[in-house]
């Protein structure tokens, strides 16, 4: 029970009727004292302690040779150089550029009408189902935005730094120029704004929710690492690090980001499929021709050869999209 210090926040709040969680919410709040600047402090800290949280598994696995067998391109494992490189970059962006926005978006929250102190929470059904529709709208946006990224001028100046690992881990995953973290957010953060103010219906709560998800989708698209138990192997419109990877490996095609249904509608996934087919069948030659299972070492050297090949397009691509040469772009991601 919230005791203590009185707030004109919860003066019709009956405390007795709300769950634990629901009272340490107030609870903060009324510590706080200050509405933006509880908000503030809430949302910087469960970002960072998210997308670190989520980015250490994956540091651990890209330390243990076990996993390699799971590793989309096996023959790249980011060094102990490169990841704190990447990590001294992103906490700099994280303290210089989200910062500032992180403290900005509650009263930007509370004039599209967003609940933000307000007690109690939704109901799980309704939360659930906003996120699912934030994920939609994210991805239609990331989709359009990220091709944009890849045109000429705003390759060079703004998207290129993302692309600097061919083979993405975790800790990569926000590591991009100051314009692209605002230019991408623009989708996580304005589908709900947009939501809300259509609707007049969103409590933070369900925003935290969704940002959580999509961190760890963000992470974990960039993890470098197929597992069996996969999102994607049990639900296949999820796009997941095996569509990501080929996007970093081959600077082409795949440019949604949770699911992969625009890419397959617009064509912007026939280099990818075309990839996956081509491995399948060289496969399947390969087995015939010694007729018994290929070992591990025969199908590694398959995809090896077919990898080297695709970045080195992928070179060409990336040359193409600096050069500005948007008809050469263009058919260089659907051809």
């Amino acid at each position: 029970m919230v005791t203590g210090r009185s707030t004109h926040l919860y003066d019709t709040i009956d405390f007795s009727s709300l769950s634990w969680l629901e009272k340490q919410w107030a609870a903060w709040y009324i510590f706080v004292g200050n509405p933006v600047l509880a908000t503030g402090l809430m949302s910087f800290i469960l970002h960072e302690l998210v997308y670190f949280g989520r980015c250490v598994p994956w540091m651990i696995i890209d330390s243990m040779p076990y996993f390699r067998q799971w590793k989309l391109q096996p023959n790249k494992i980011p060094t102990a150089a490169q990841q704190w490189e990447c990590t001294k970059l992103v906490l700099l962006t994280h303290f210089t550029v989200e910062l500032p926005q992180i403290f900005l978006f509650h009263p930007l929250a509370v004039a599209f009408g967003m609940q933000t102190f307000q007690v109690p929470f939704p109901d799980l059904k309704t939360m659930a189902l906003q996120v699912a529709l934030f994920f939609i709208i994210e991805d239609a946006w990331h989709y359009v935005a990220h091709q944009a990224l890849h045109y000429g001028p705003l390759y060079r100046r703004i998207h290129k730094l993302h692309h600097k690992y061919s083979a993405p881990f975790g800790l990569a995953a926000e590591y991009a120029h100051p314009l692209e973290i605002l230019i991408l957010g623009m989708g996580t953060v304005g589908g709900p704004l947009l939501y809300c103010y259509l609707t007049g219906s969103l409590h933070i709560v369900t925003m935290y929710t969704w940002i959580v998800l999509r961190l760890w989708q963000a992470v974990d698209a960039h993890s470098g690492y197929d597992f069996p138990w996969s999102l994607h192997n049990i639900f296949p419109l999820w796009s997941g690090a095996e569509h990501h990877d080929f996007h970093h490996m081959a600077f082409t095609n795949n440019y949604s980001t949770s699911f992969r249904y625009l890419d397959f509608i617009f064509g912007t996934d026939n280099k990818y499929r075309a990839y996956r087919k081509r491995i399948a069948e060289e496969k399947a030659k390969a087995r015939a021709a010694v007729k018994h299972e290929l070992s591990k070492a025969e199908s590694d050297a398959i995809e090896a050869k077919l990898m080297a090949e695709a970045e080195t397009e992928g070179v060409l691509a990336e040359q193409i999209a600096e050069k500005g040469d948007w008809n050469a772009a263009f058919k260089s991601k659907t051809q």
